[in-house]
């Protein structure tokens, strides 16, 4: 609780993901990529209810191992390659709900990304807590650097050609304006918020900006590798 703010955690985790099959329960340096996110989670001093949403019974054991709650099974629907993120938070929501249990934030934190420095949950919740007057919702942003827009080609005819997203073609990368990809280290939002526009970017939401070392996020089995070595180096460096 911050700022007499409940808040809950939701993860989301379903077993059927297709590019990198079972990857939220993958070994990690010893442990379940989901495993990182939930201790994440419970080292936060604000957060009020660690919860993984799954479908999958393999998963909720894990997830349970490592302290996280799982107080249902998510229904199939909500578990196909098409069920969207909103309508697992309505899920879960409306399970609390039920109950007579209220939260007044949700943090979505995704296992994918487990490069979460110490201490980023609880950062951005209280930025949000901090700024609660003049916004809604917050979103963890890392800066894109090699990938700009600027820098993207399309094929027009069977030829490389500008795809020029602003109209304009840059060819100096210092000179690009900066642009930003949303990790899912953190998505934070006003229950209230979320509910009314089901988006967590709505017209009052701020930033959260995260470090190069941490935009990664597991879709394929190079980005796991990748993760795992700058896990490594940062061990080493003894910044984890």
């Amino acid at each position: 609780m911050i700022q007499d703010k409940t808040i809950l955690a939701l993860i989301p985790a379903r077993g059927g993901s297709k590019g990198l099959p079972r990857k939220n329960i993958l070994p990690l340096l010893g442990k379940p990529l989901l495993a990182w996110t939930i201790e994440q989670a419970l080292a936060s001093q604000y957060l009020d209810k660690v919860m993984v949403s799954t479908d999958d019974e393999e998963i909720a054991r894990i997830a349970r191992d490592y302290s996280a709650e799982v107080p249902f099974l998510r229904p199939a629907e909500l578990a196909t390659d098409t069920a969207t993120t909103i309508a697992v938070i309505h899920h879960a929501l409306a399970f609390y709900k039920e109950r007579g249990i209220g939260f007044n934030y949700l943090a979505l934190l995704e296992p994918t990304s487990p490069l979460r420095a110490e201490g980023d949950i609880d950062k951005s919740i209280k930025l949000l807590a901090d700024h609660e007057a003049e916004a809604d919702s917050l979103v963890s942003l890392g800066e894109v650097h090699m990938e700009h827009p600027s820098l993207i080609k399309k094929i027009e005819n069977n030829y490389v050609k500008p795809y020029e997203p602003t109209g304009e073609i840059i060819t100096r990368r210092q000179d690009f304006s900066k642009v930003y990809f949303p990790y899912g280290v953190i998505y934070l939002s006003k229950i209230t918020s979320l509910e009314a526009t089901n988006t967590f970017y709505q017209e009052r939401t701020i930033p959260f900006f995260i470090q190069r070392w941490q935009n990664y996020e597991v879709d394929d089995i190079y980005d796991l590798k990748c993760i795992e070595a700058v896990i490594n180096c940062k061990i080493h460096q003894g910044d984890l």
